[in-house]
Formats: structure tokens, C-alpha cells, sequence
């Protein structure tokens, strides 16, 4: 898992917000679950083979759906290691 995130100094094009973001989990060369704001495409998130906008609402929405999007695909909690 990764998660990287930029304050920049005007939206990146596609988006309405003033940062950068690509949030990973998978292993090398095969994402599971993205999520990012990508020059000209907009926020948006992959999971599994989707790809499809994503409604950037917050820094805080975003890690939430991210890690919900994660724990769903594990089938555990991400944050506390259970199964």
C-alpha cells in the first residue's frame, strides 16, 4: 500500500481542488485499488479491471473510501490486521 499526496499550486486539470494524489494497493505491476487525480482525467479510482470517476469531497473522504475500498477487496480490517 502507498499513499502520496501533494499540496500543488493550482488544481491539476480535471480537478477542482489544489492537490495531488495517488493513494495504491497492490503488488508490484498489478494494481488492485487506486486512487488519483491523473493530468486531464480527473479524480478518479480503479478497482480490480473498473476505472471510473471519483468525487473528491476531502482529504478525509478520500483515505475513508480508499481504505474501505481495500478492506472490502482483503475482506479485513485494514487498520486493526483482523480478519
Amino acid at each position: 500500500m502507498e499513499m502520496v499526496l501533494w499540496s500543488v499550486p493550482q488544481a491539476v486539470p480535471g480537478s477542482e481542488h489544489n492537490l495531488k494524489y495517488s493513494l495504491f494497493y497492490g503488488r508490484p505491476g498489478v494494481r488492485l485499488v487506486g486512487y488519483d487525480n491523473e493530468r486531464g482525467k480527473g479524480d478518479h479510482r480503479h478497482y480490480l479491471d473498473r476505472e471510473e470517476a471519483y468525487r473528491f469531497a476531502g482529504i478525509e473522504r478520500l483515505m475513508a473510501d480508499f481504505l474501505a475500498d481495500v478492506r472490502e477487496l482483503r475482506g479485513q480490517d485494514v487498520n486493526h490486521g483482523q480478519q
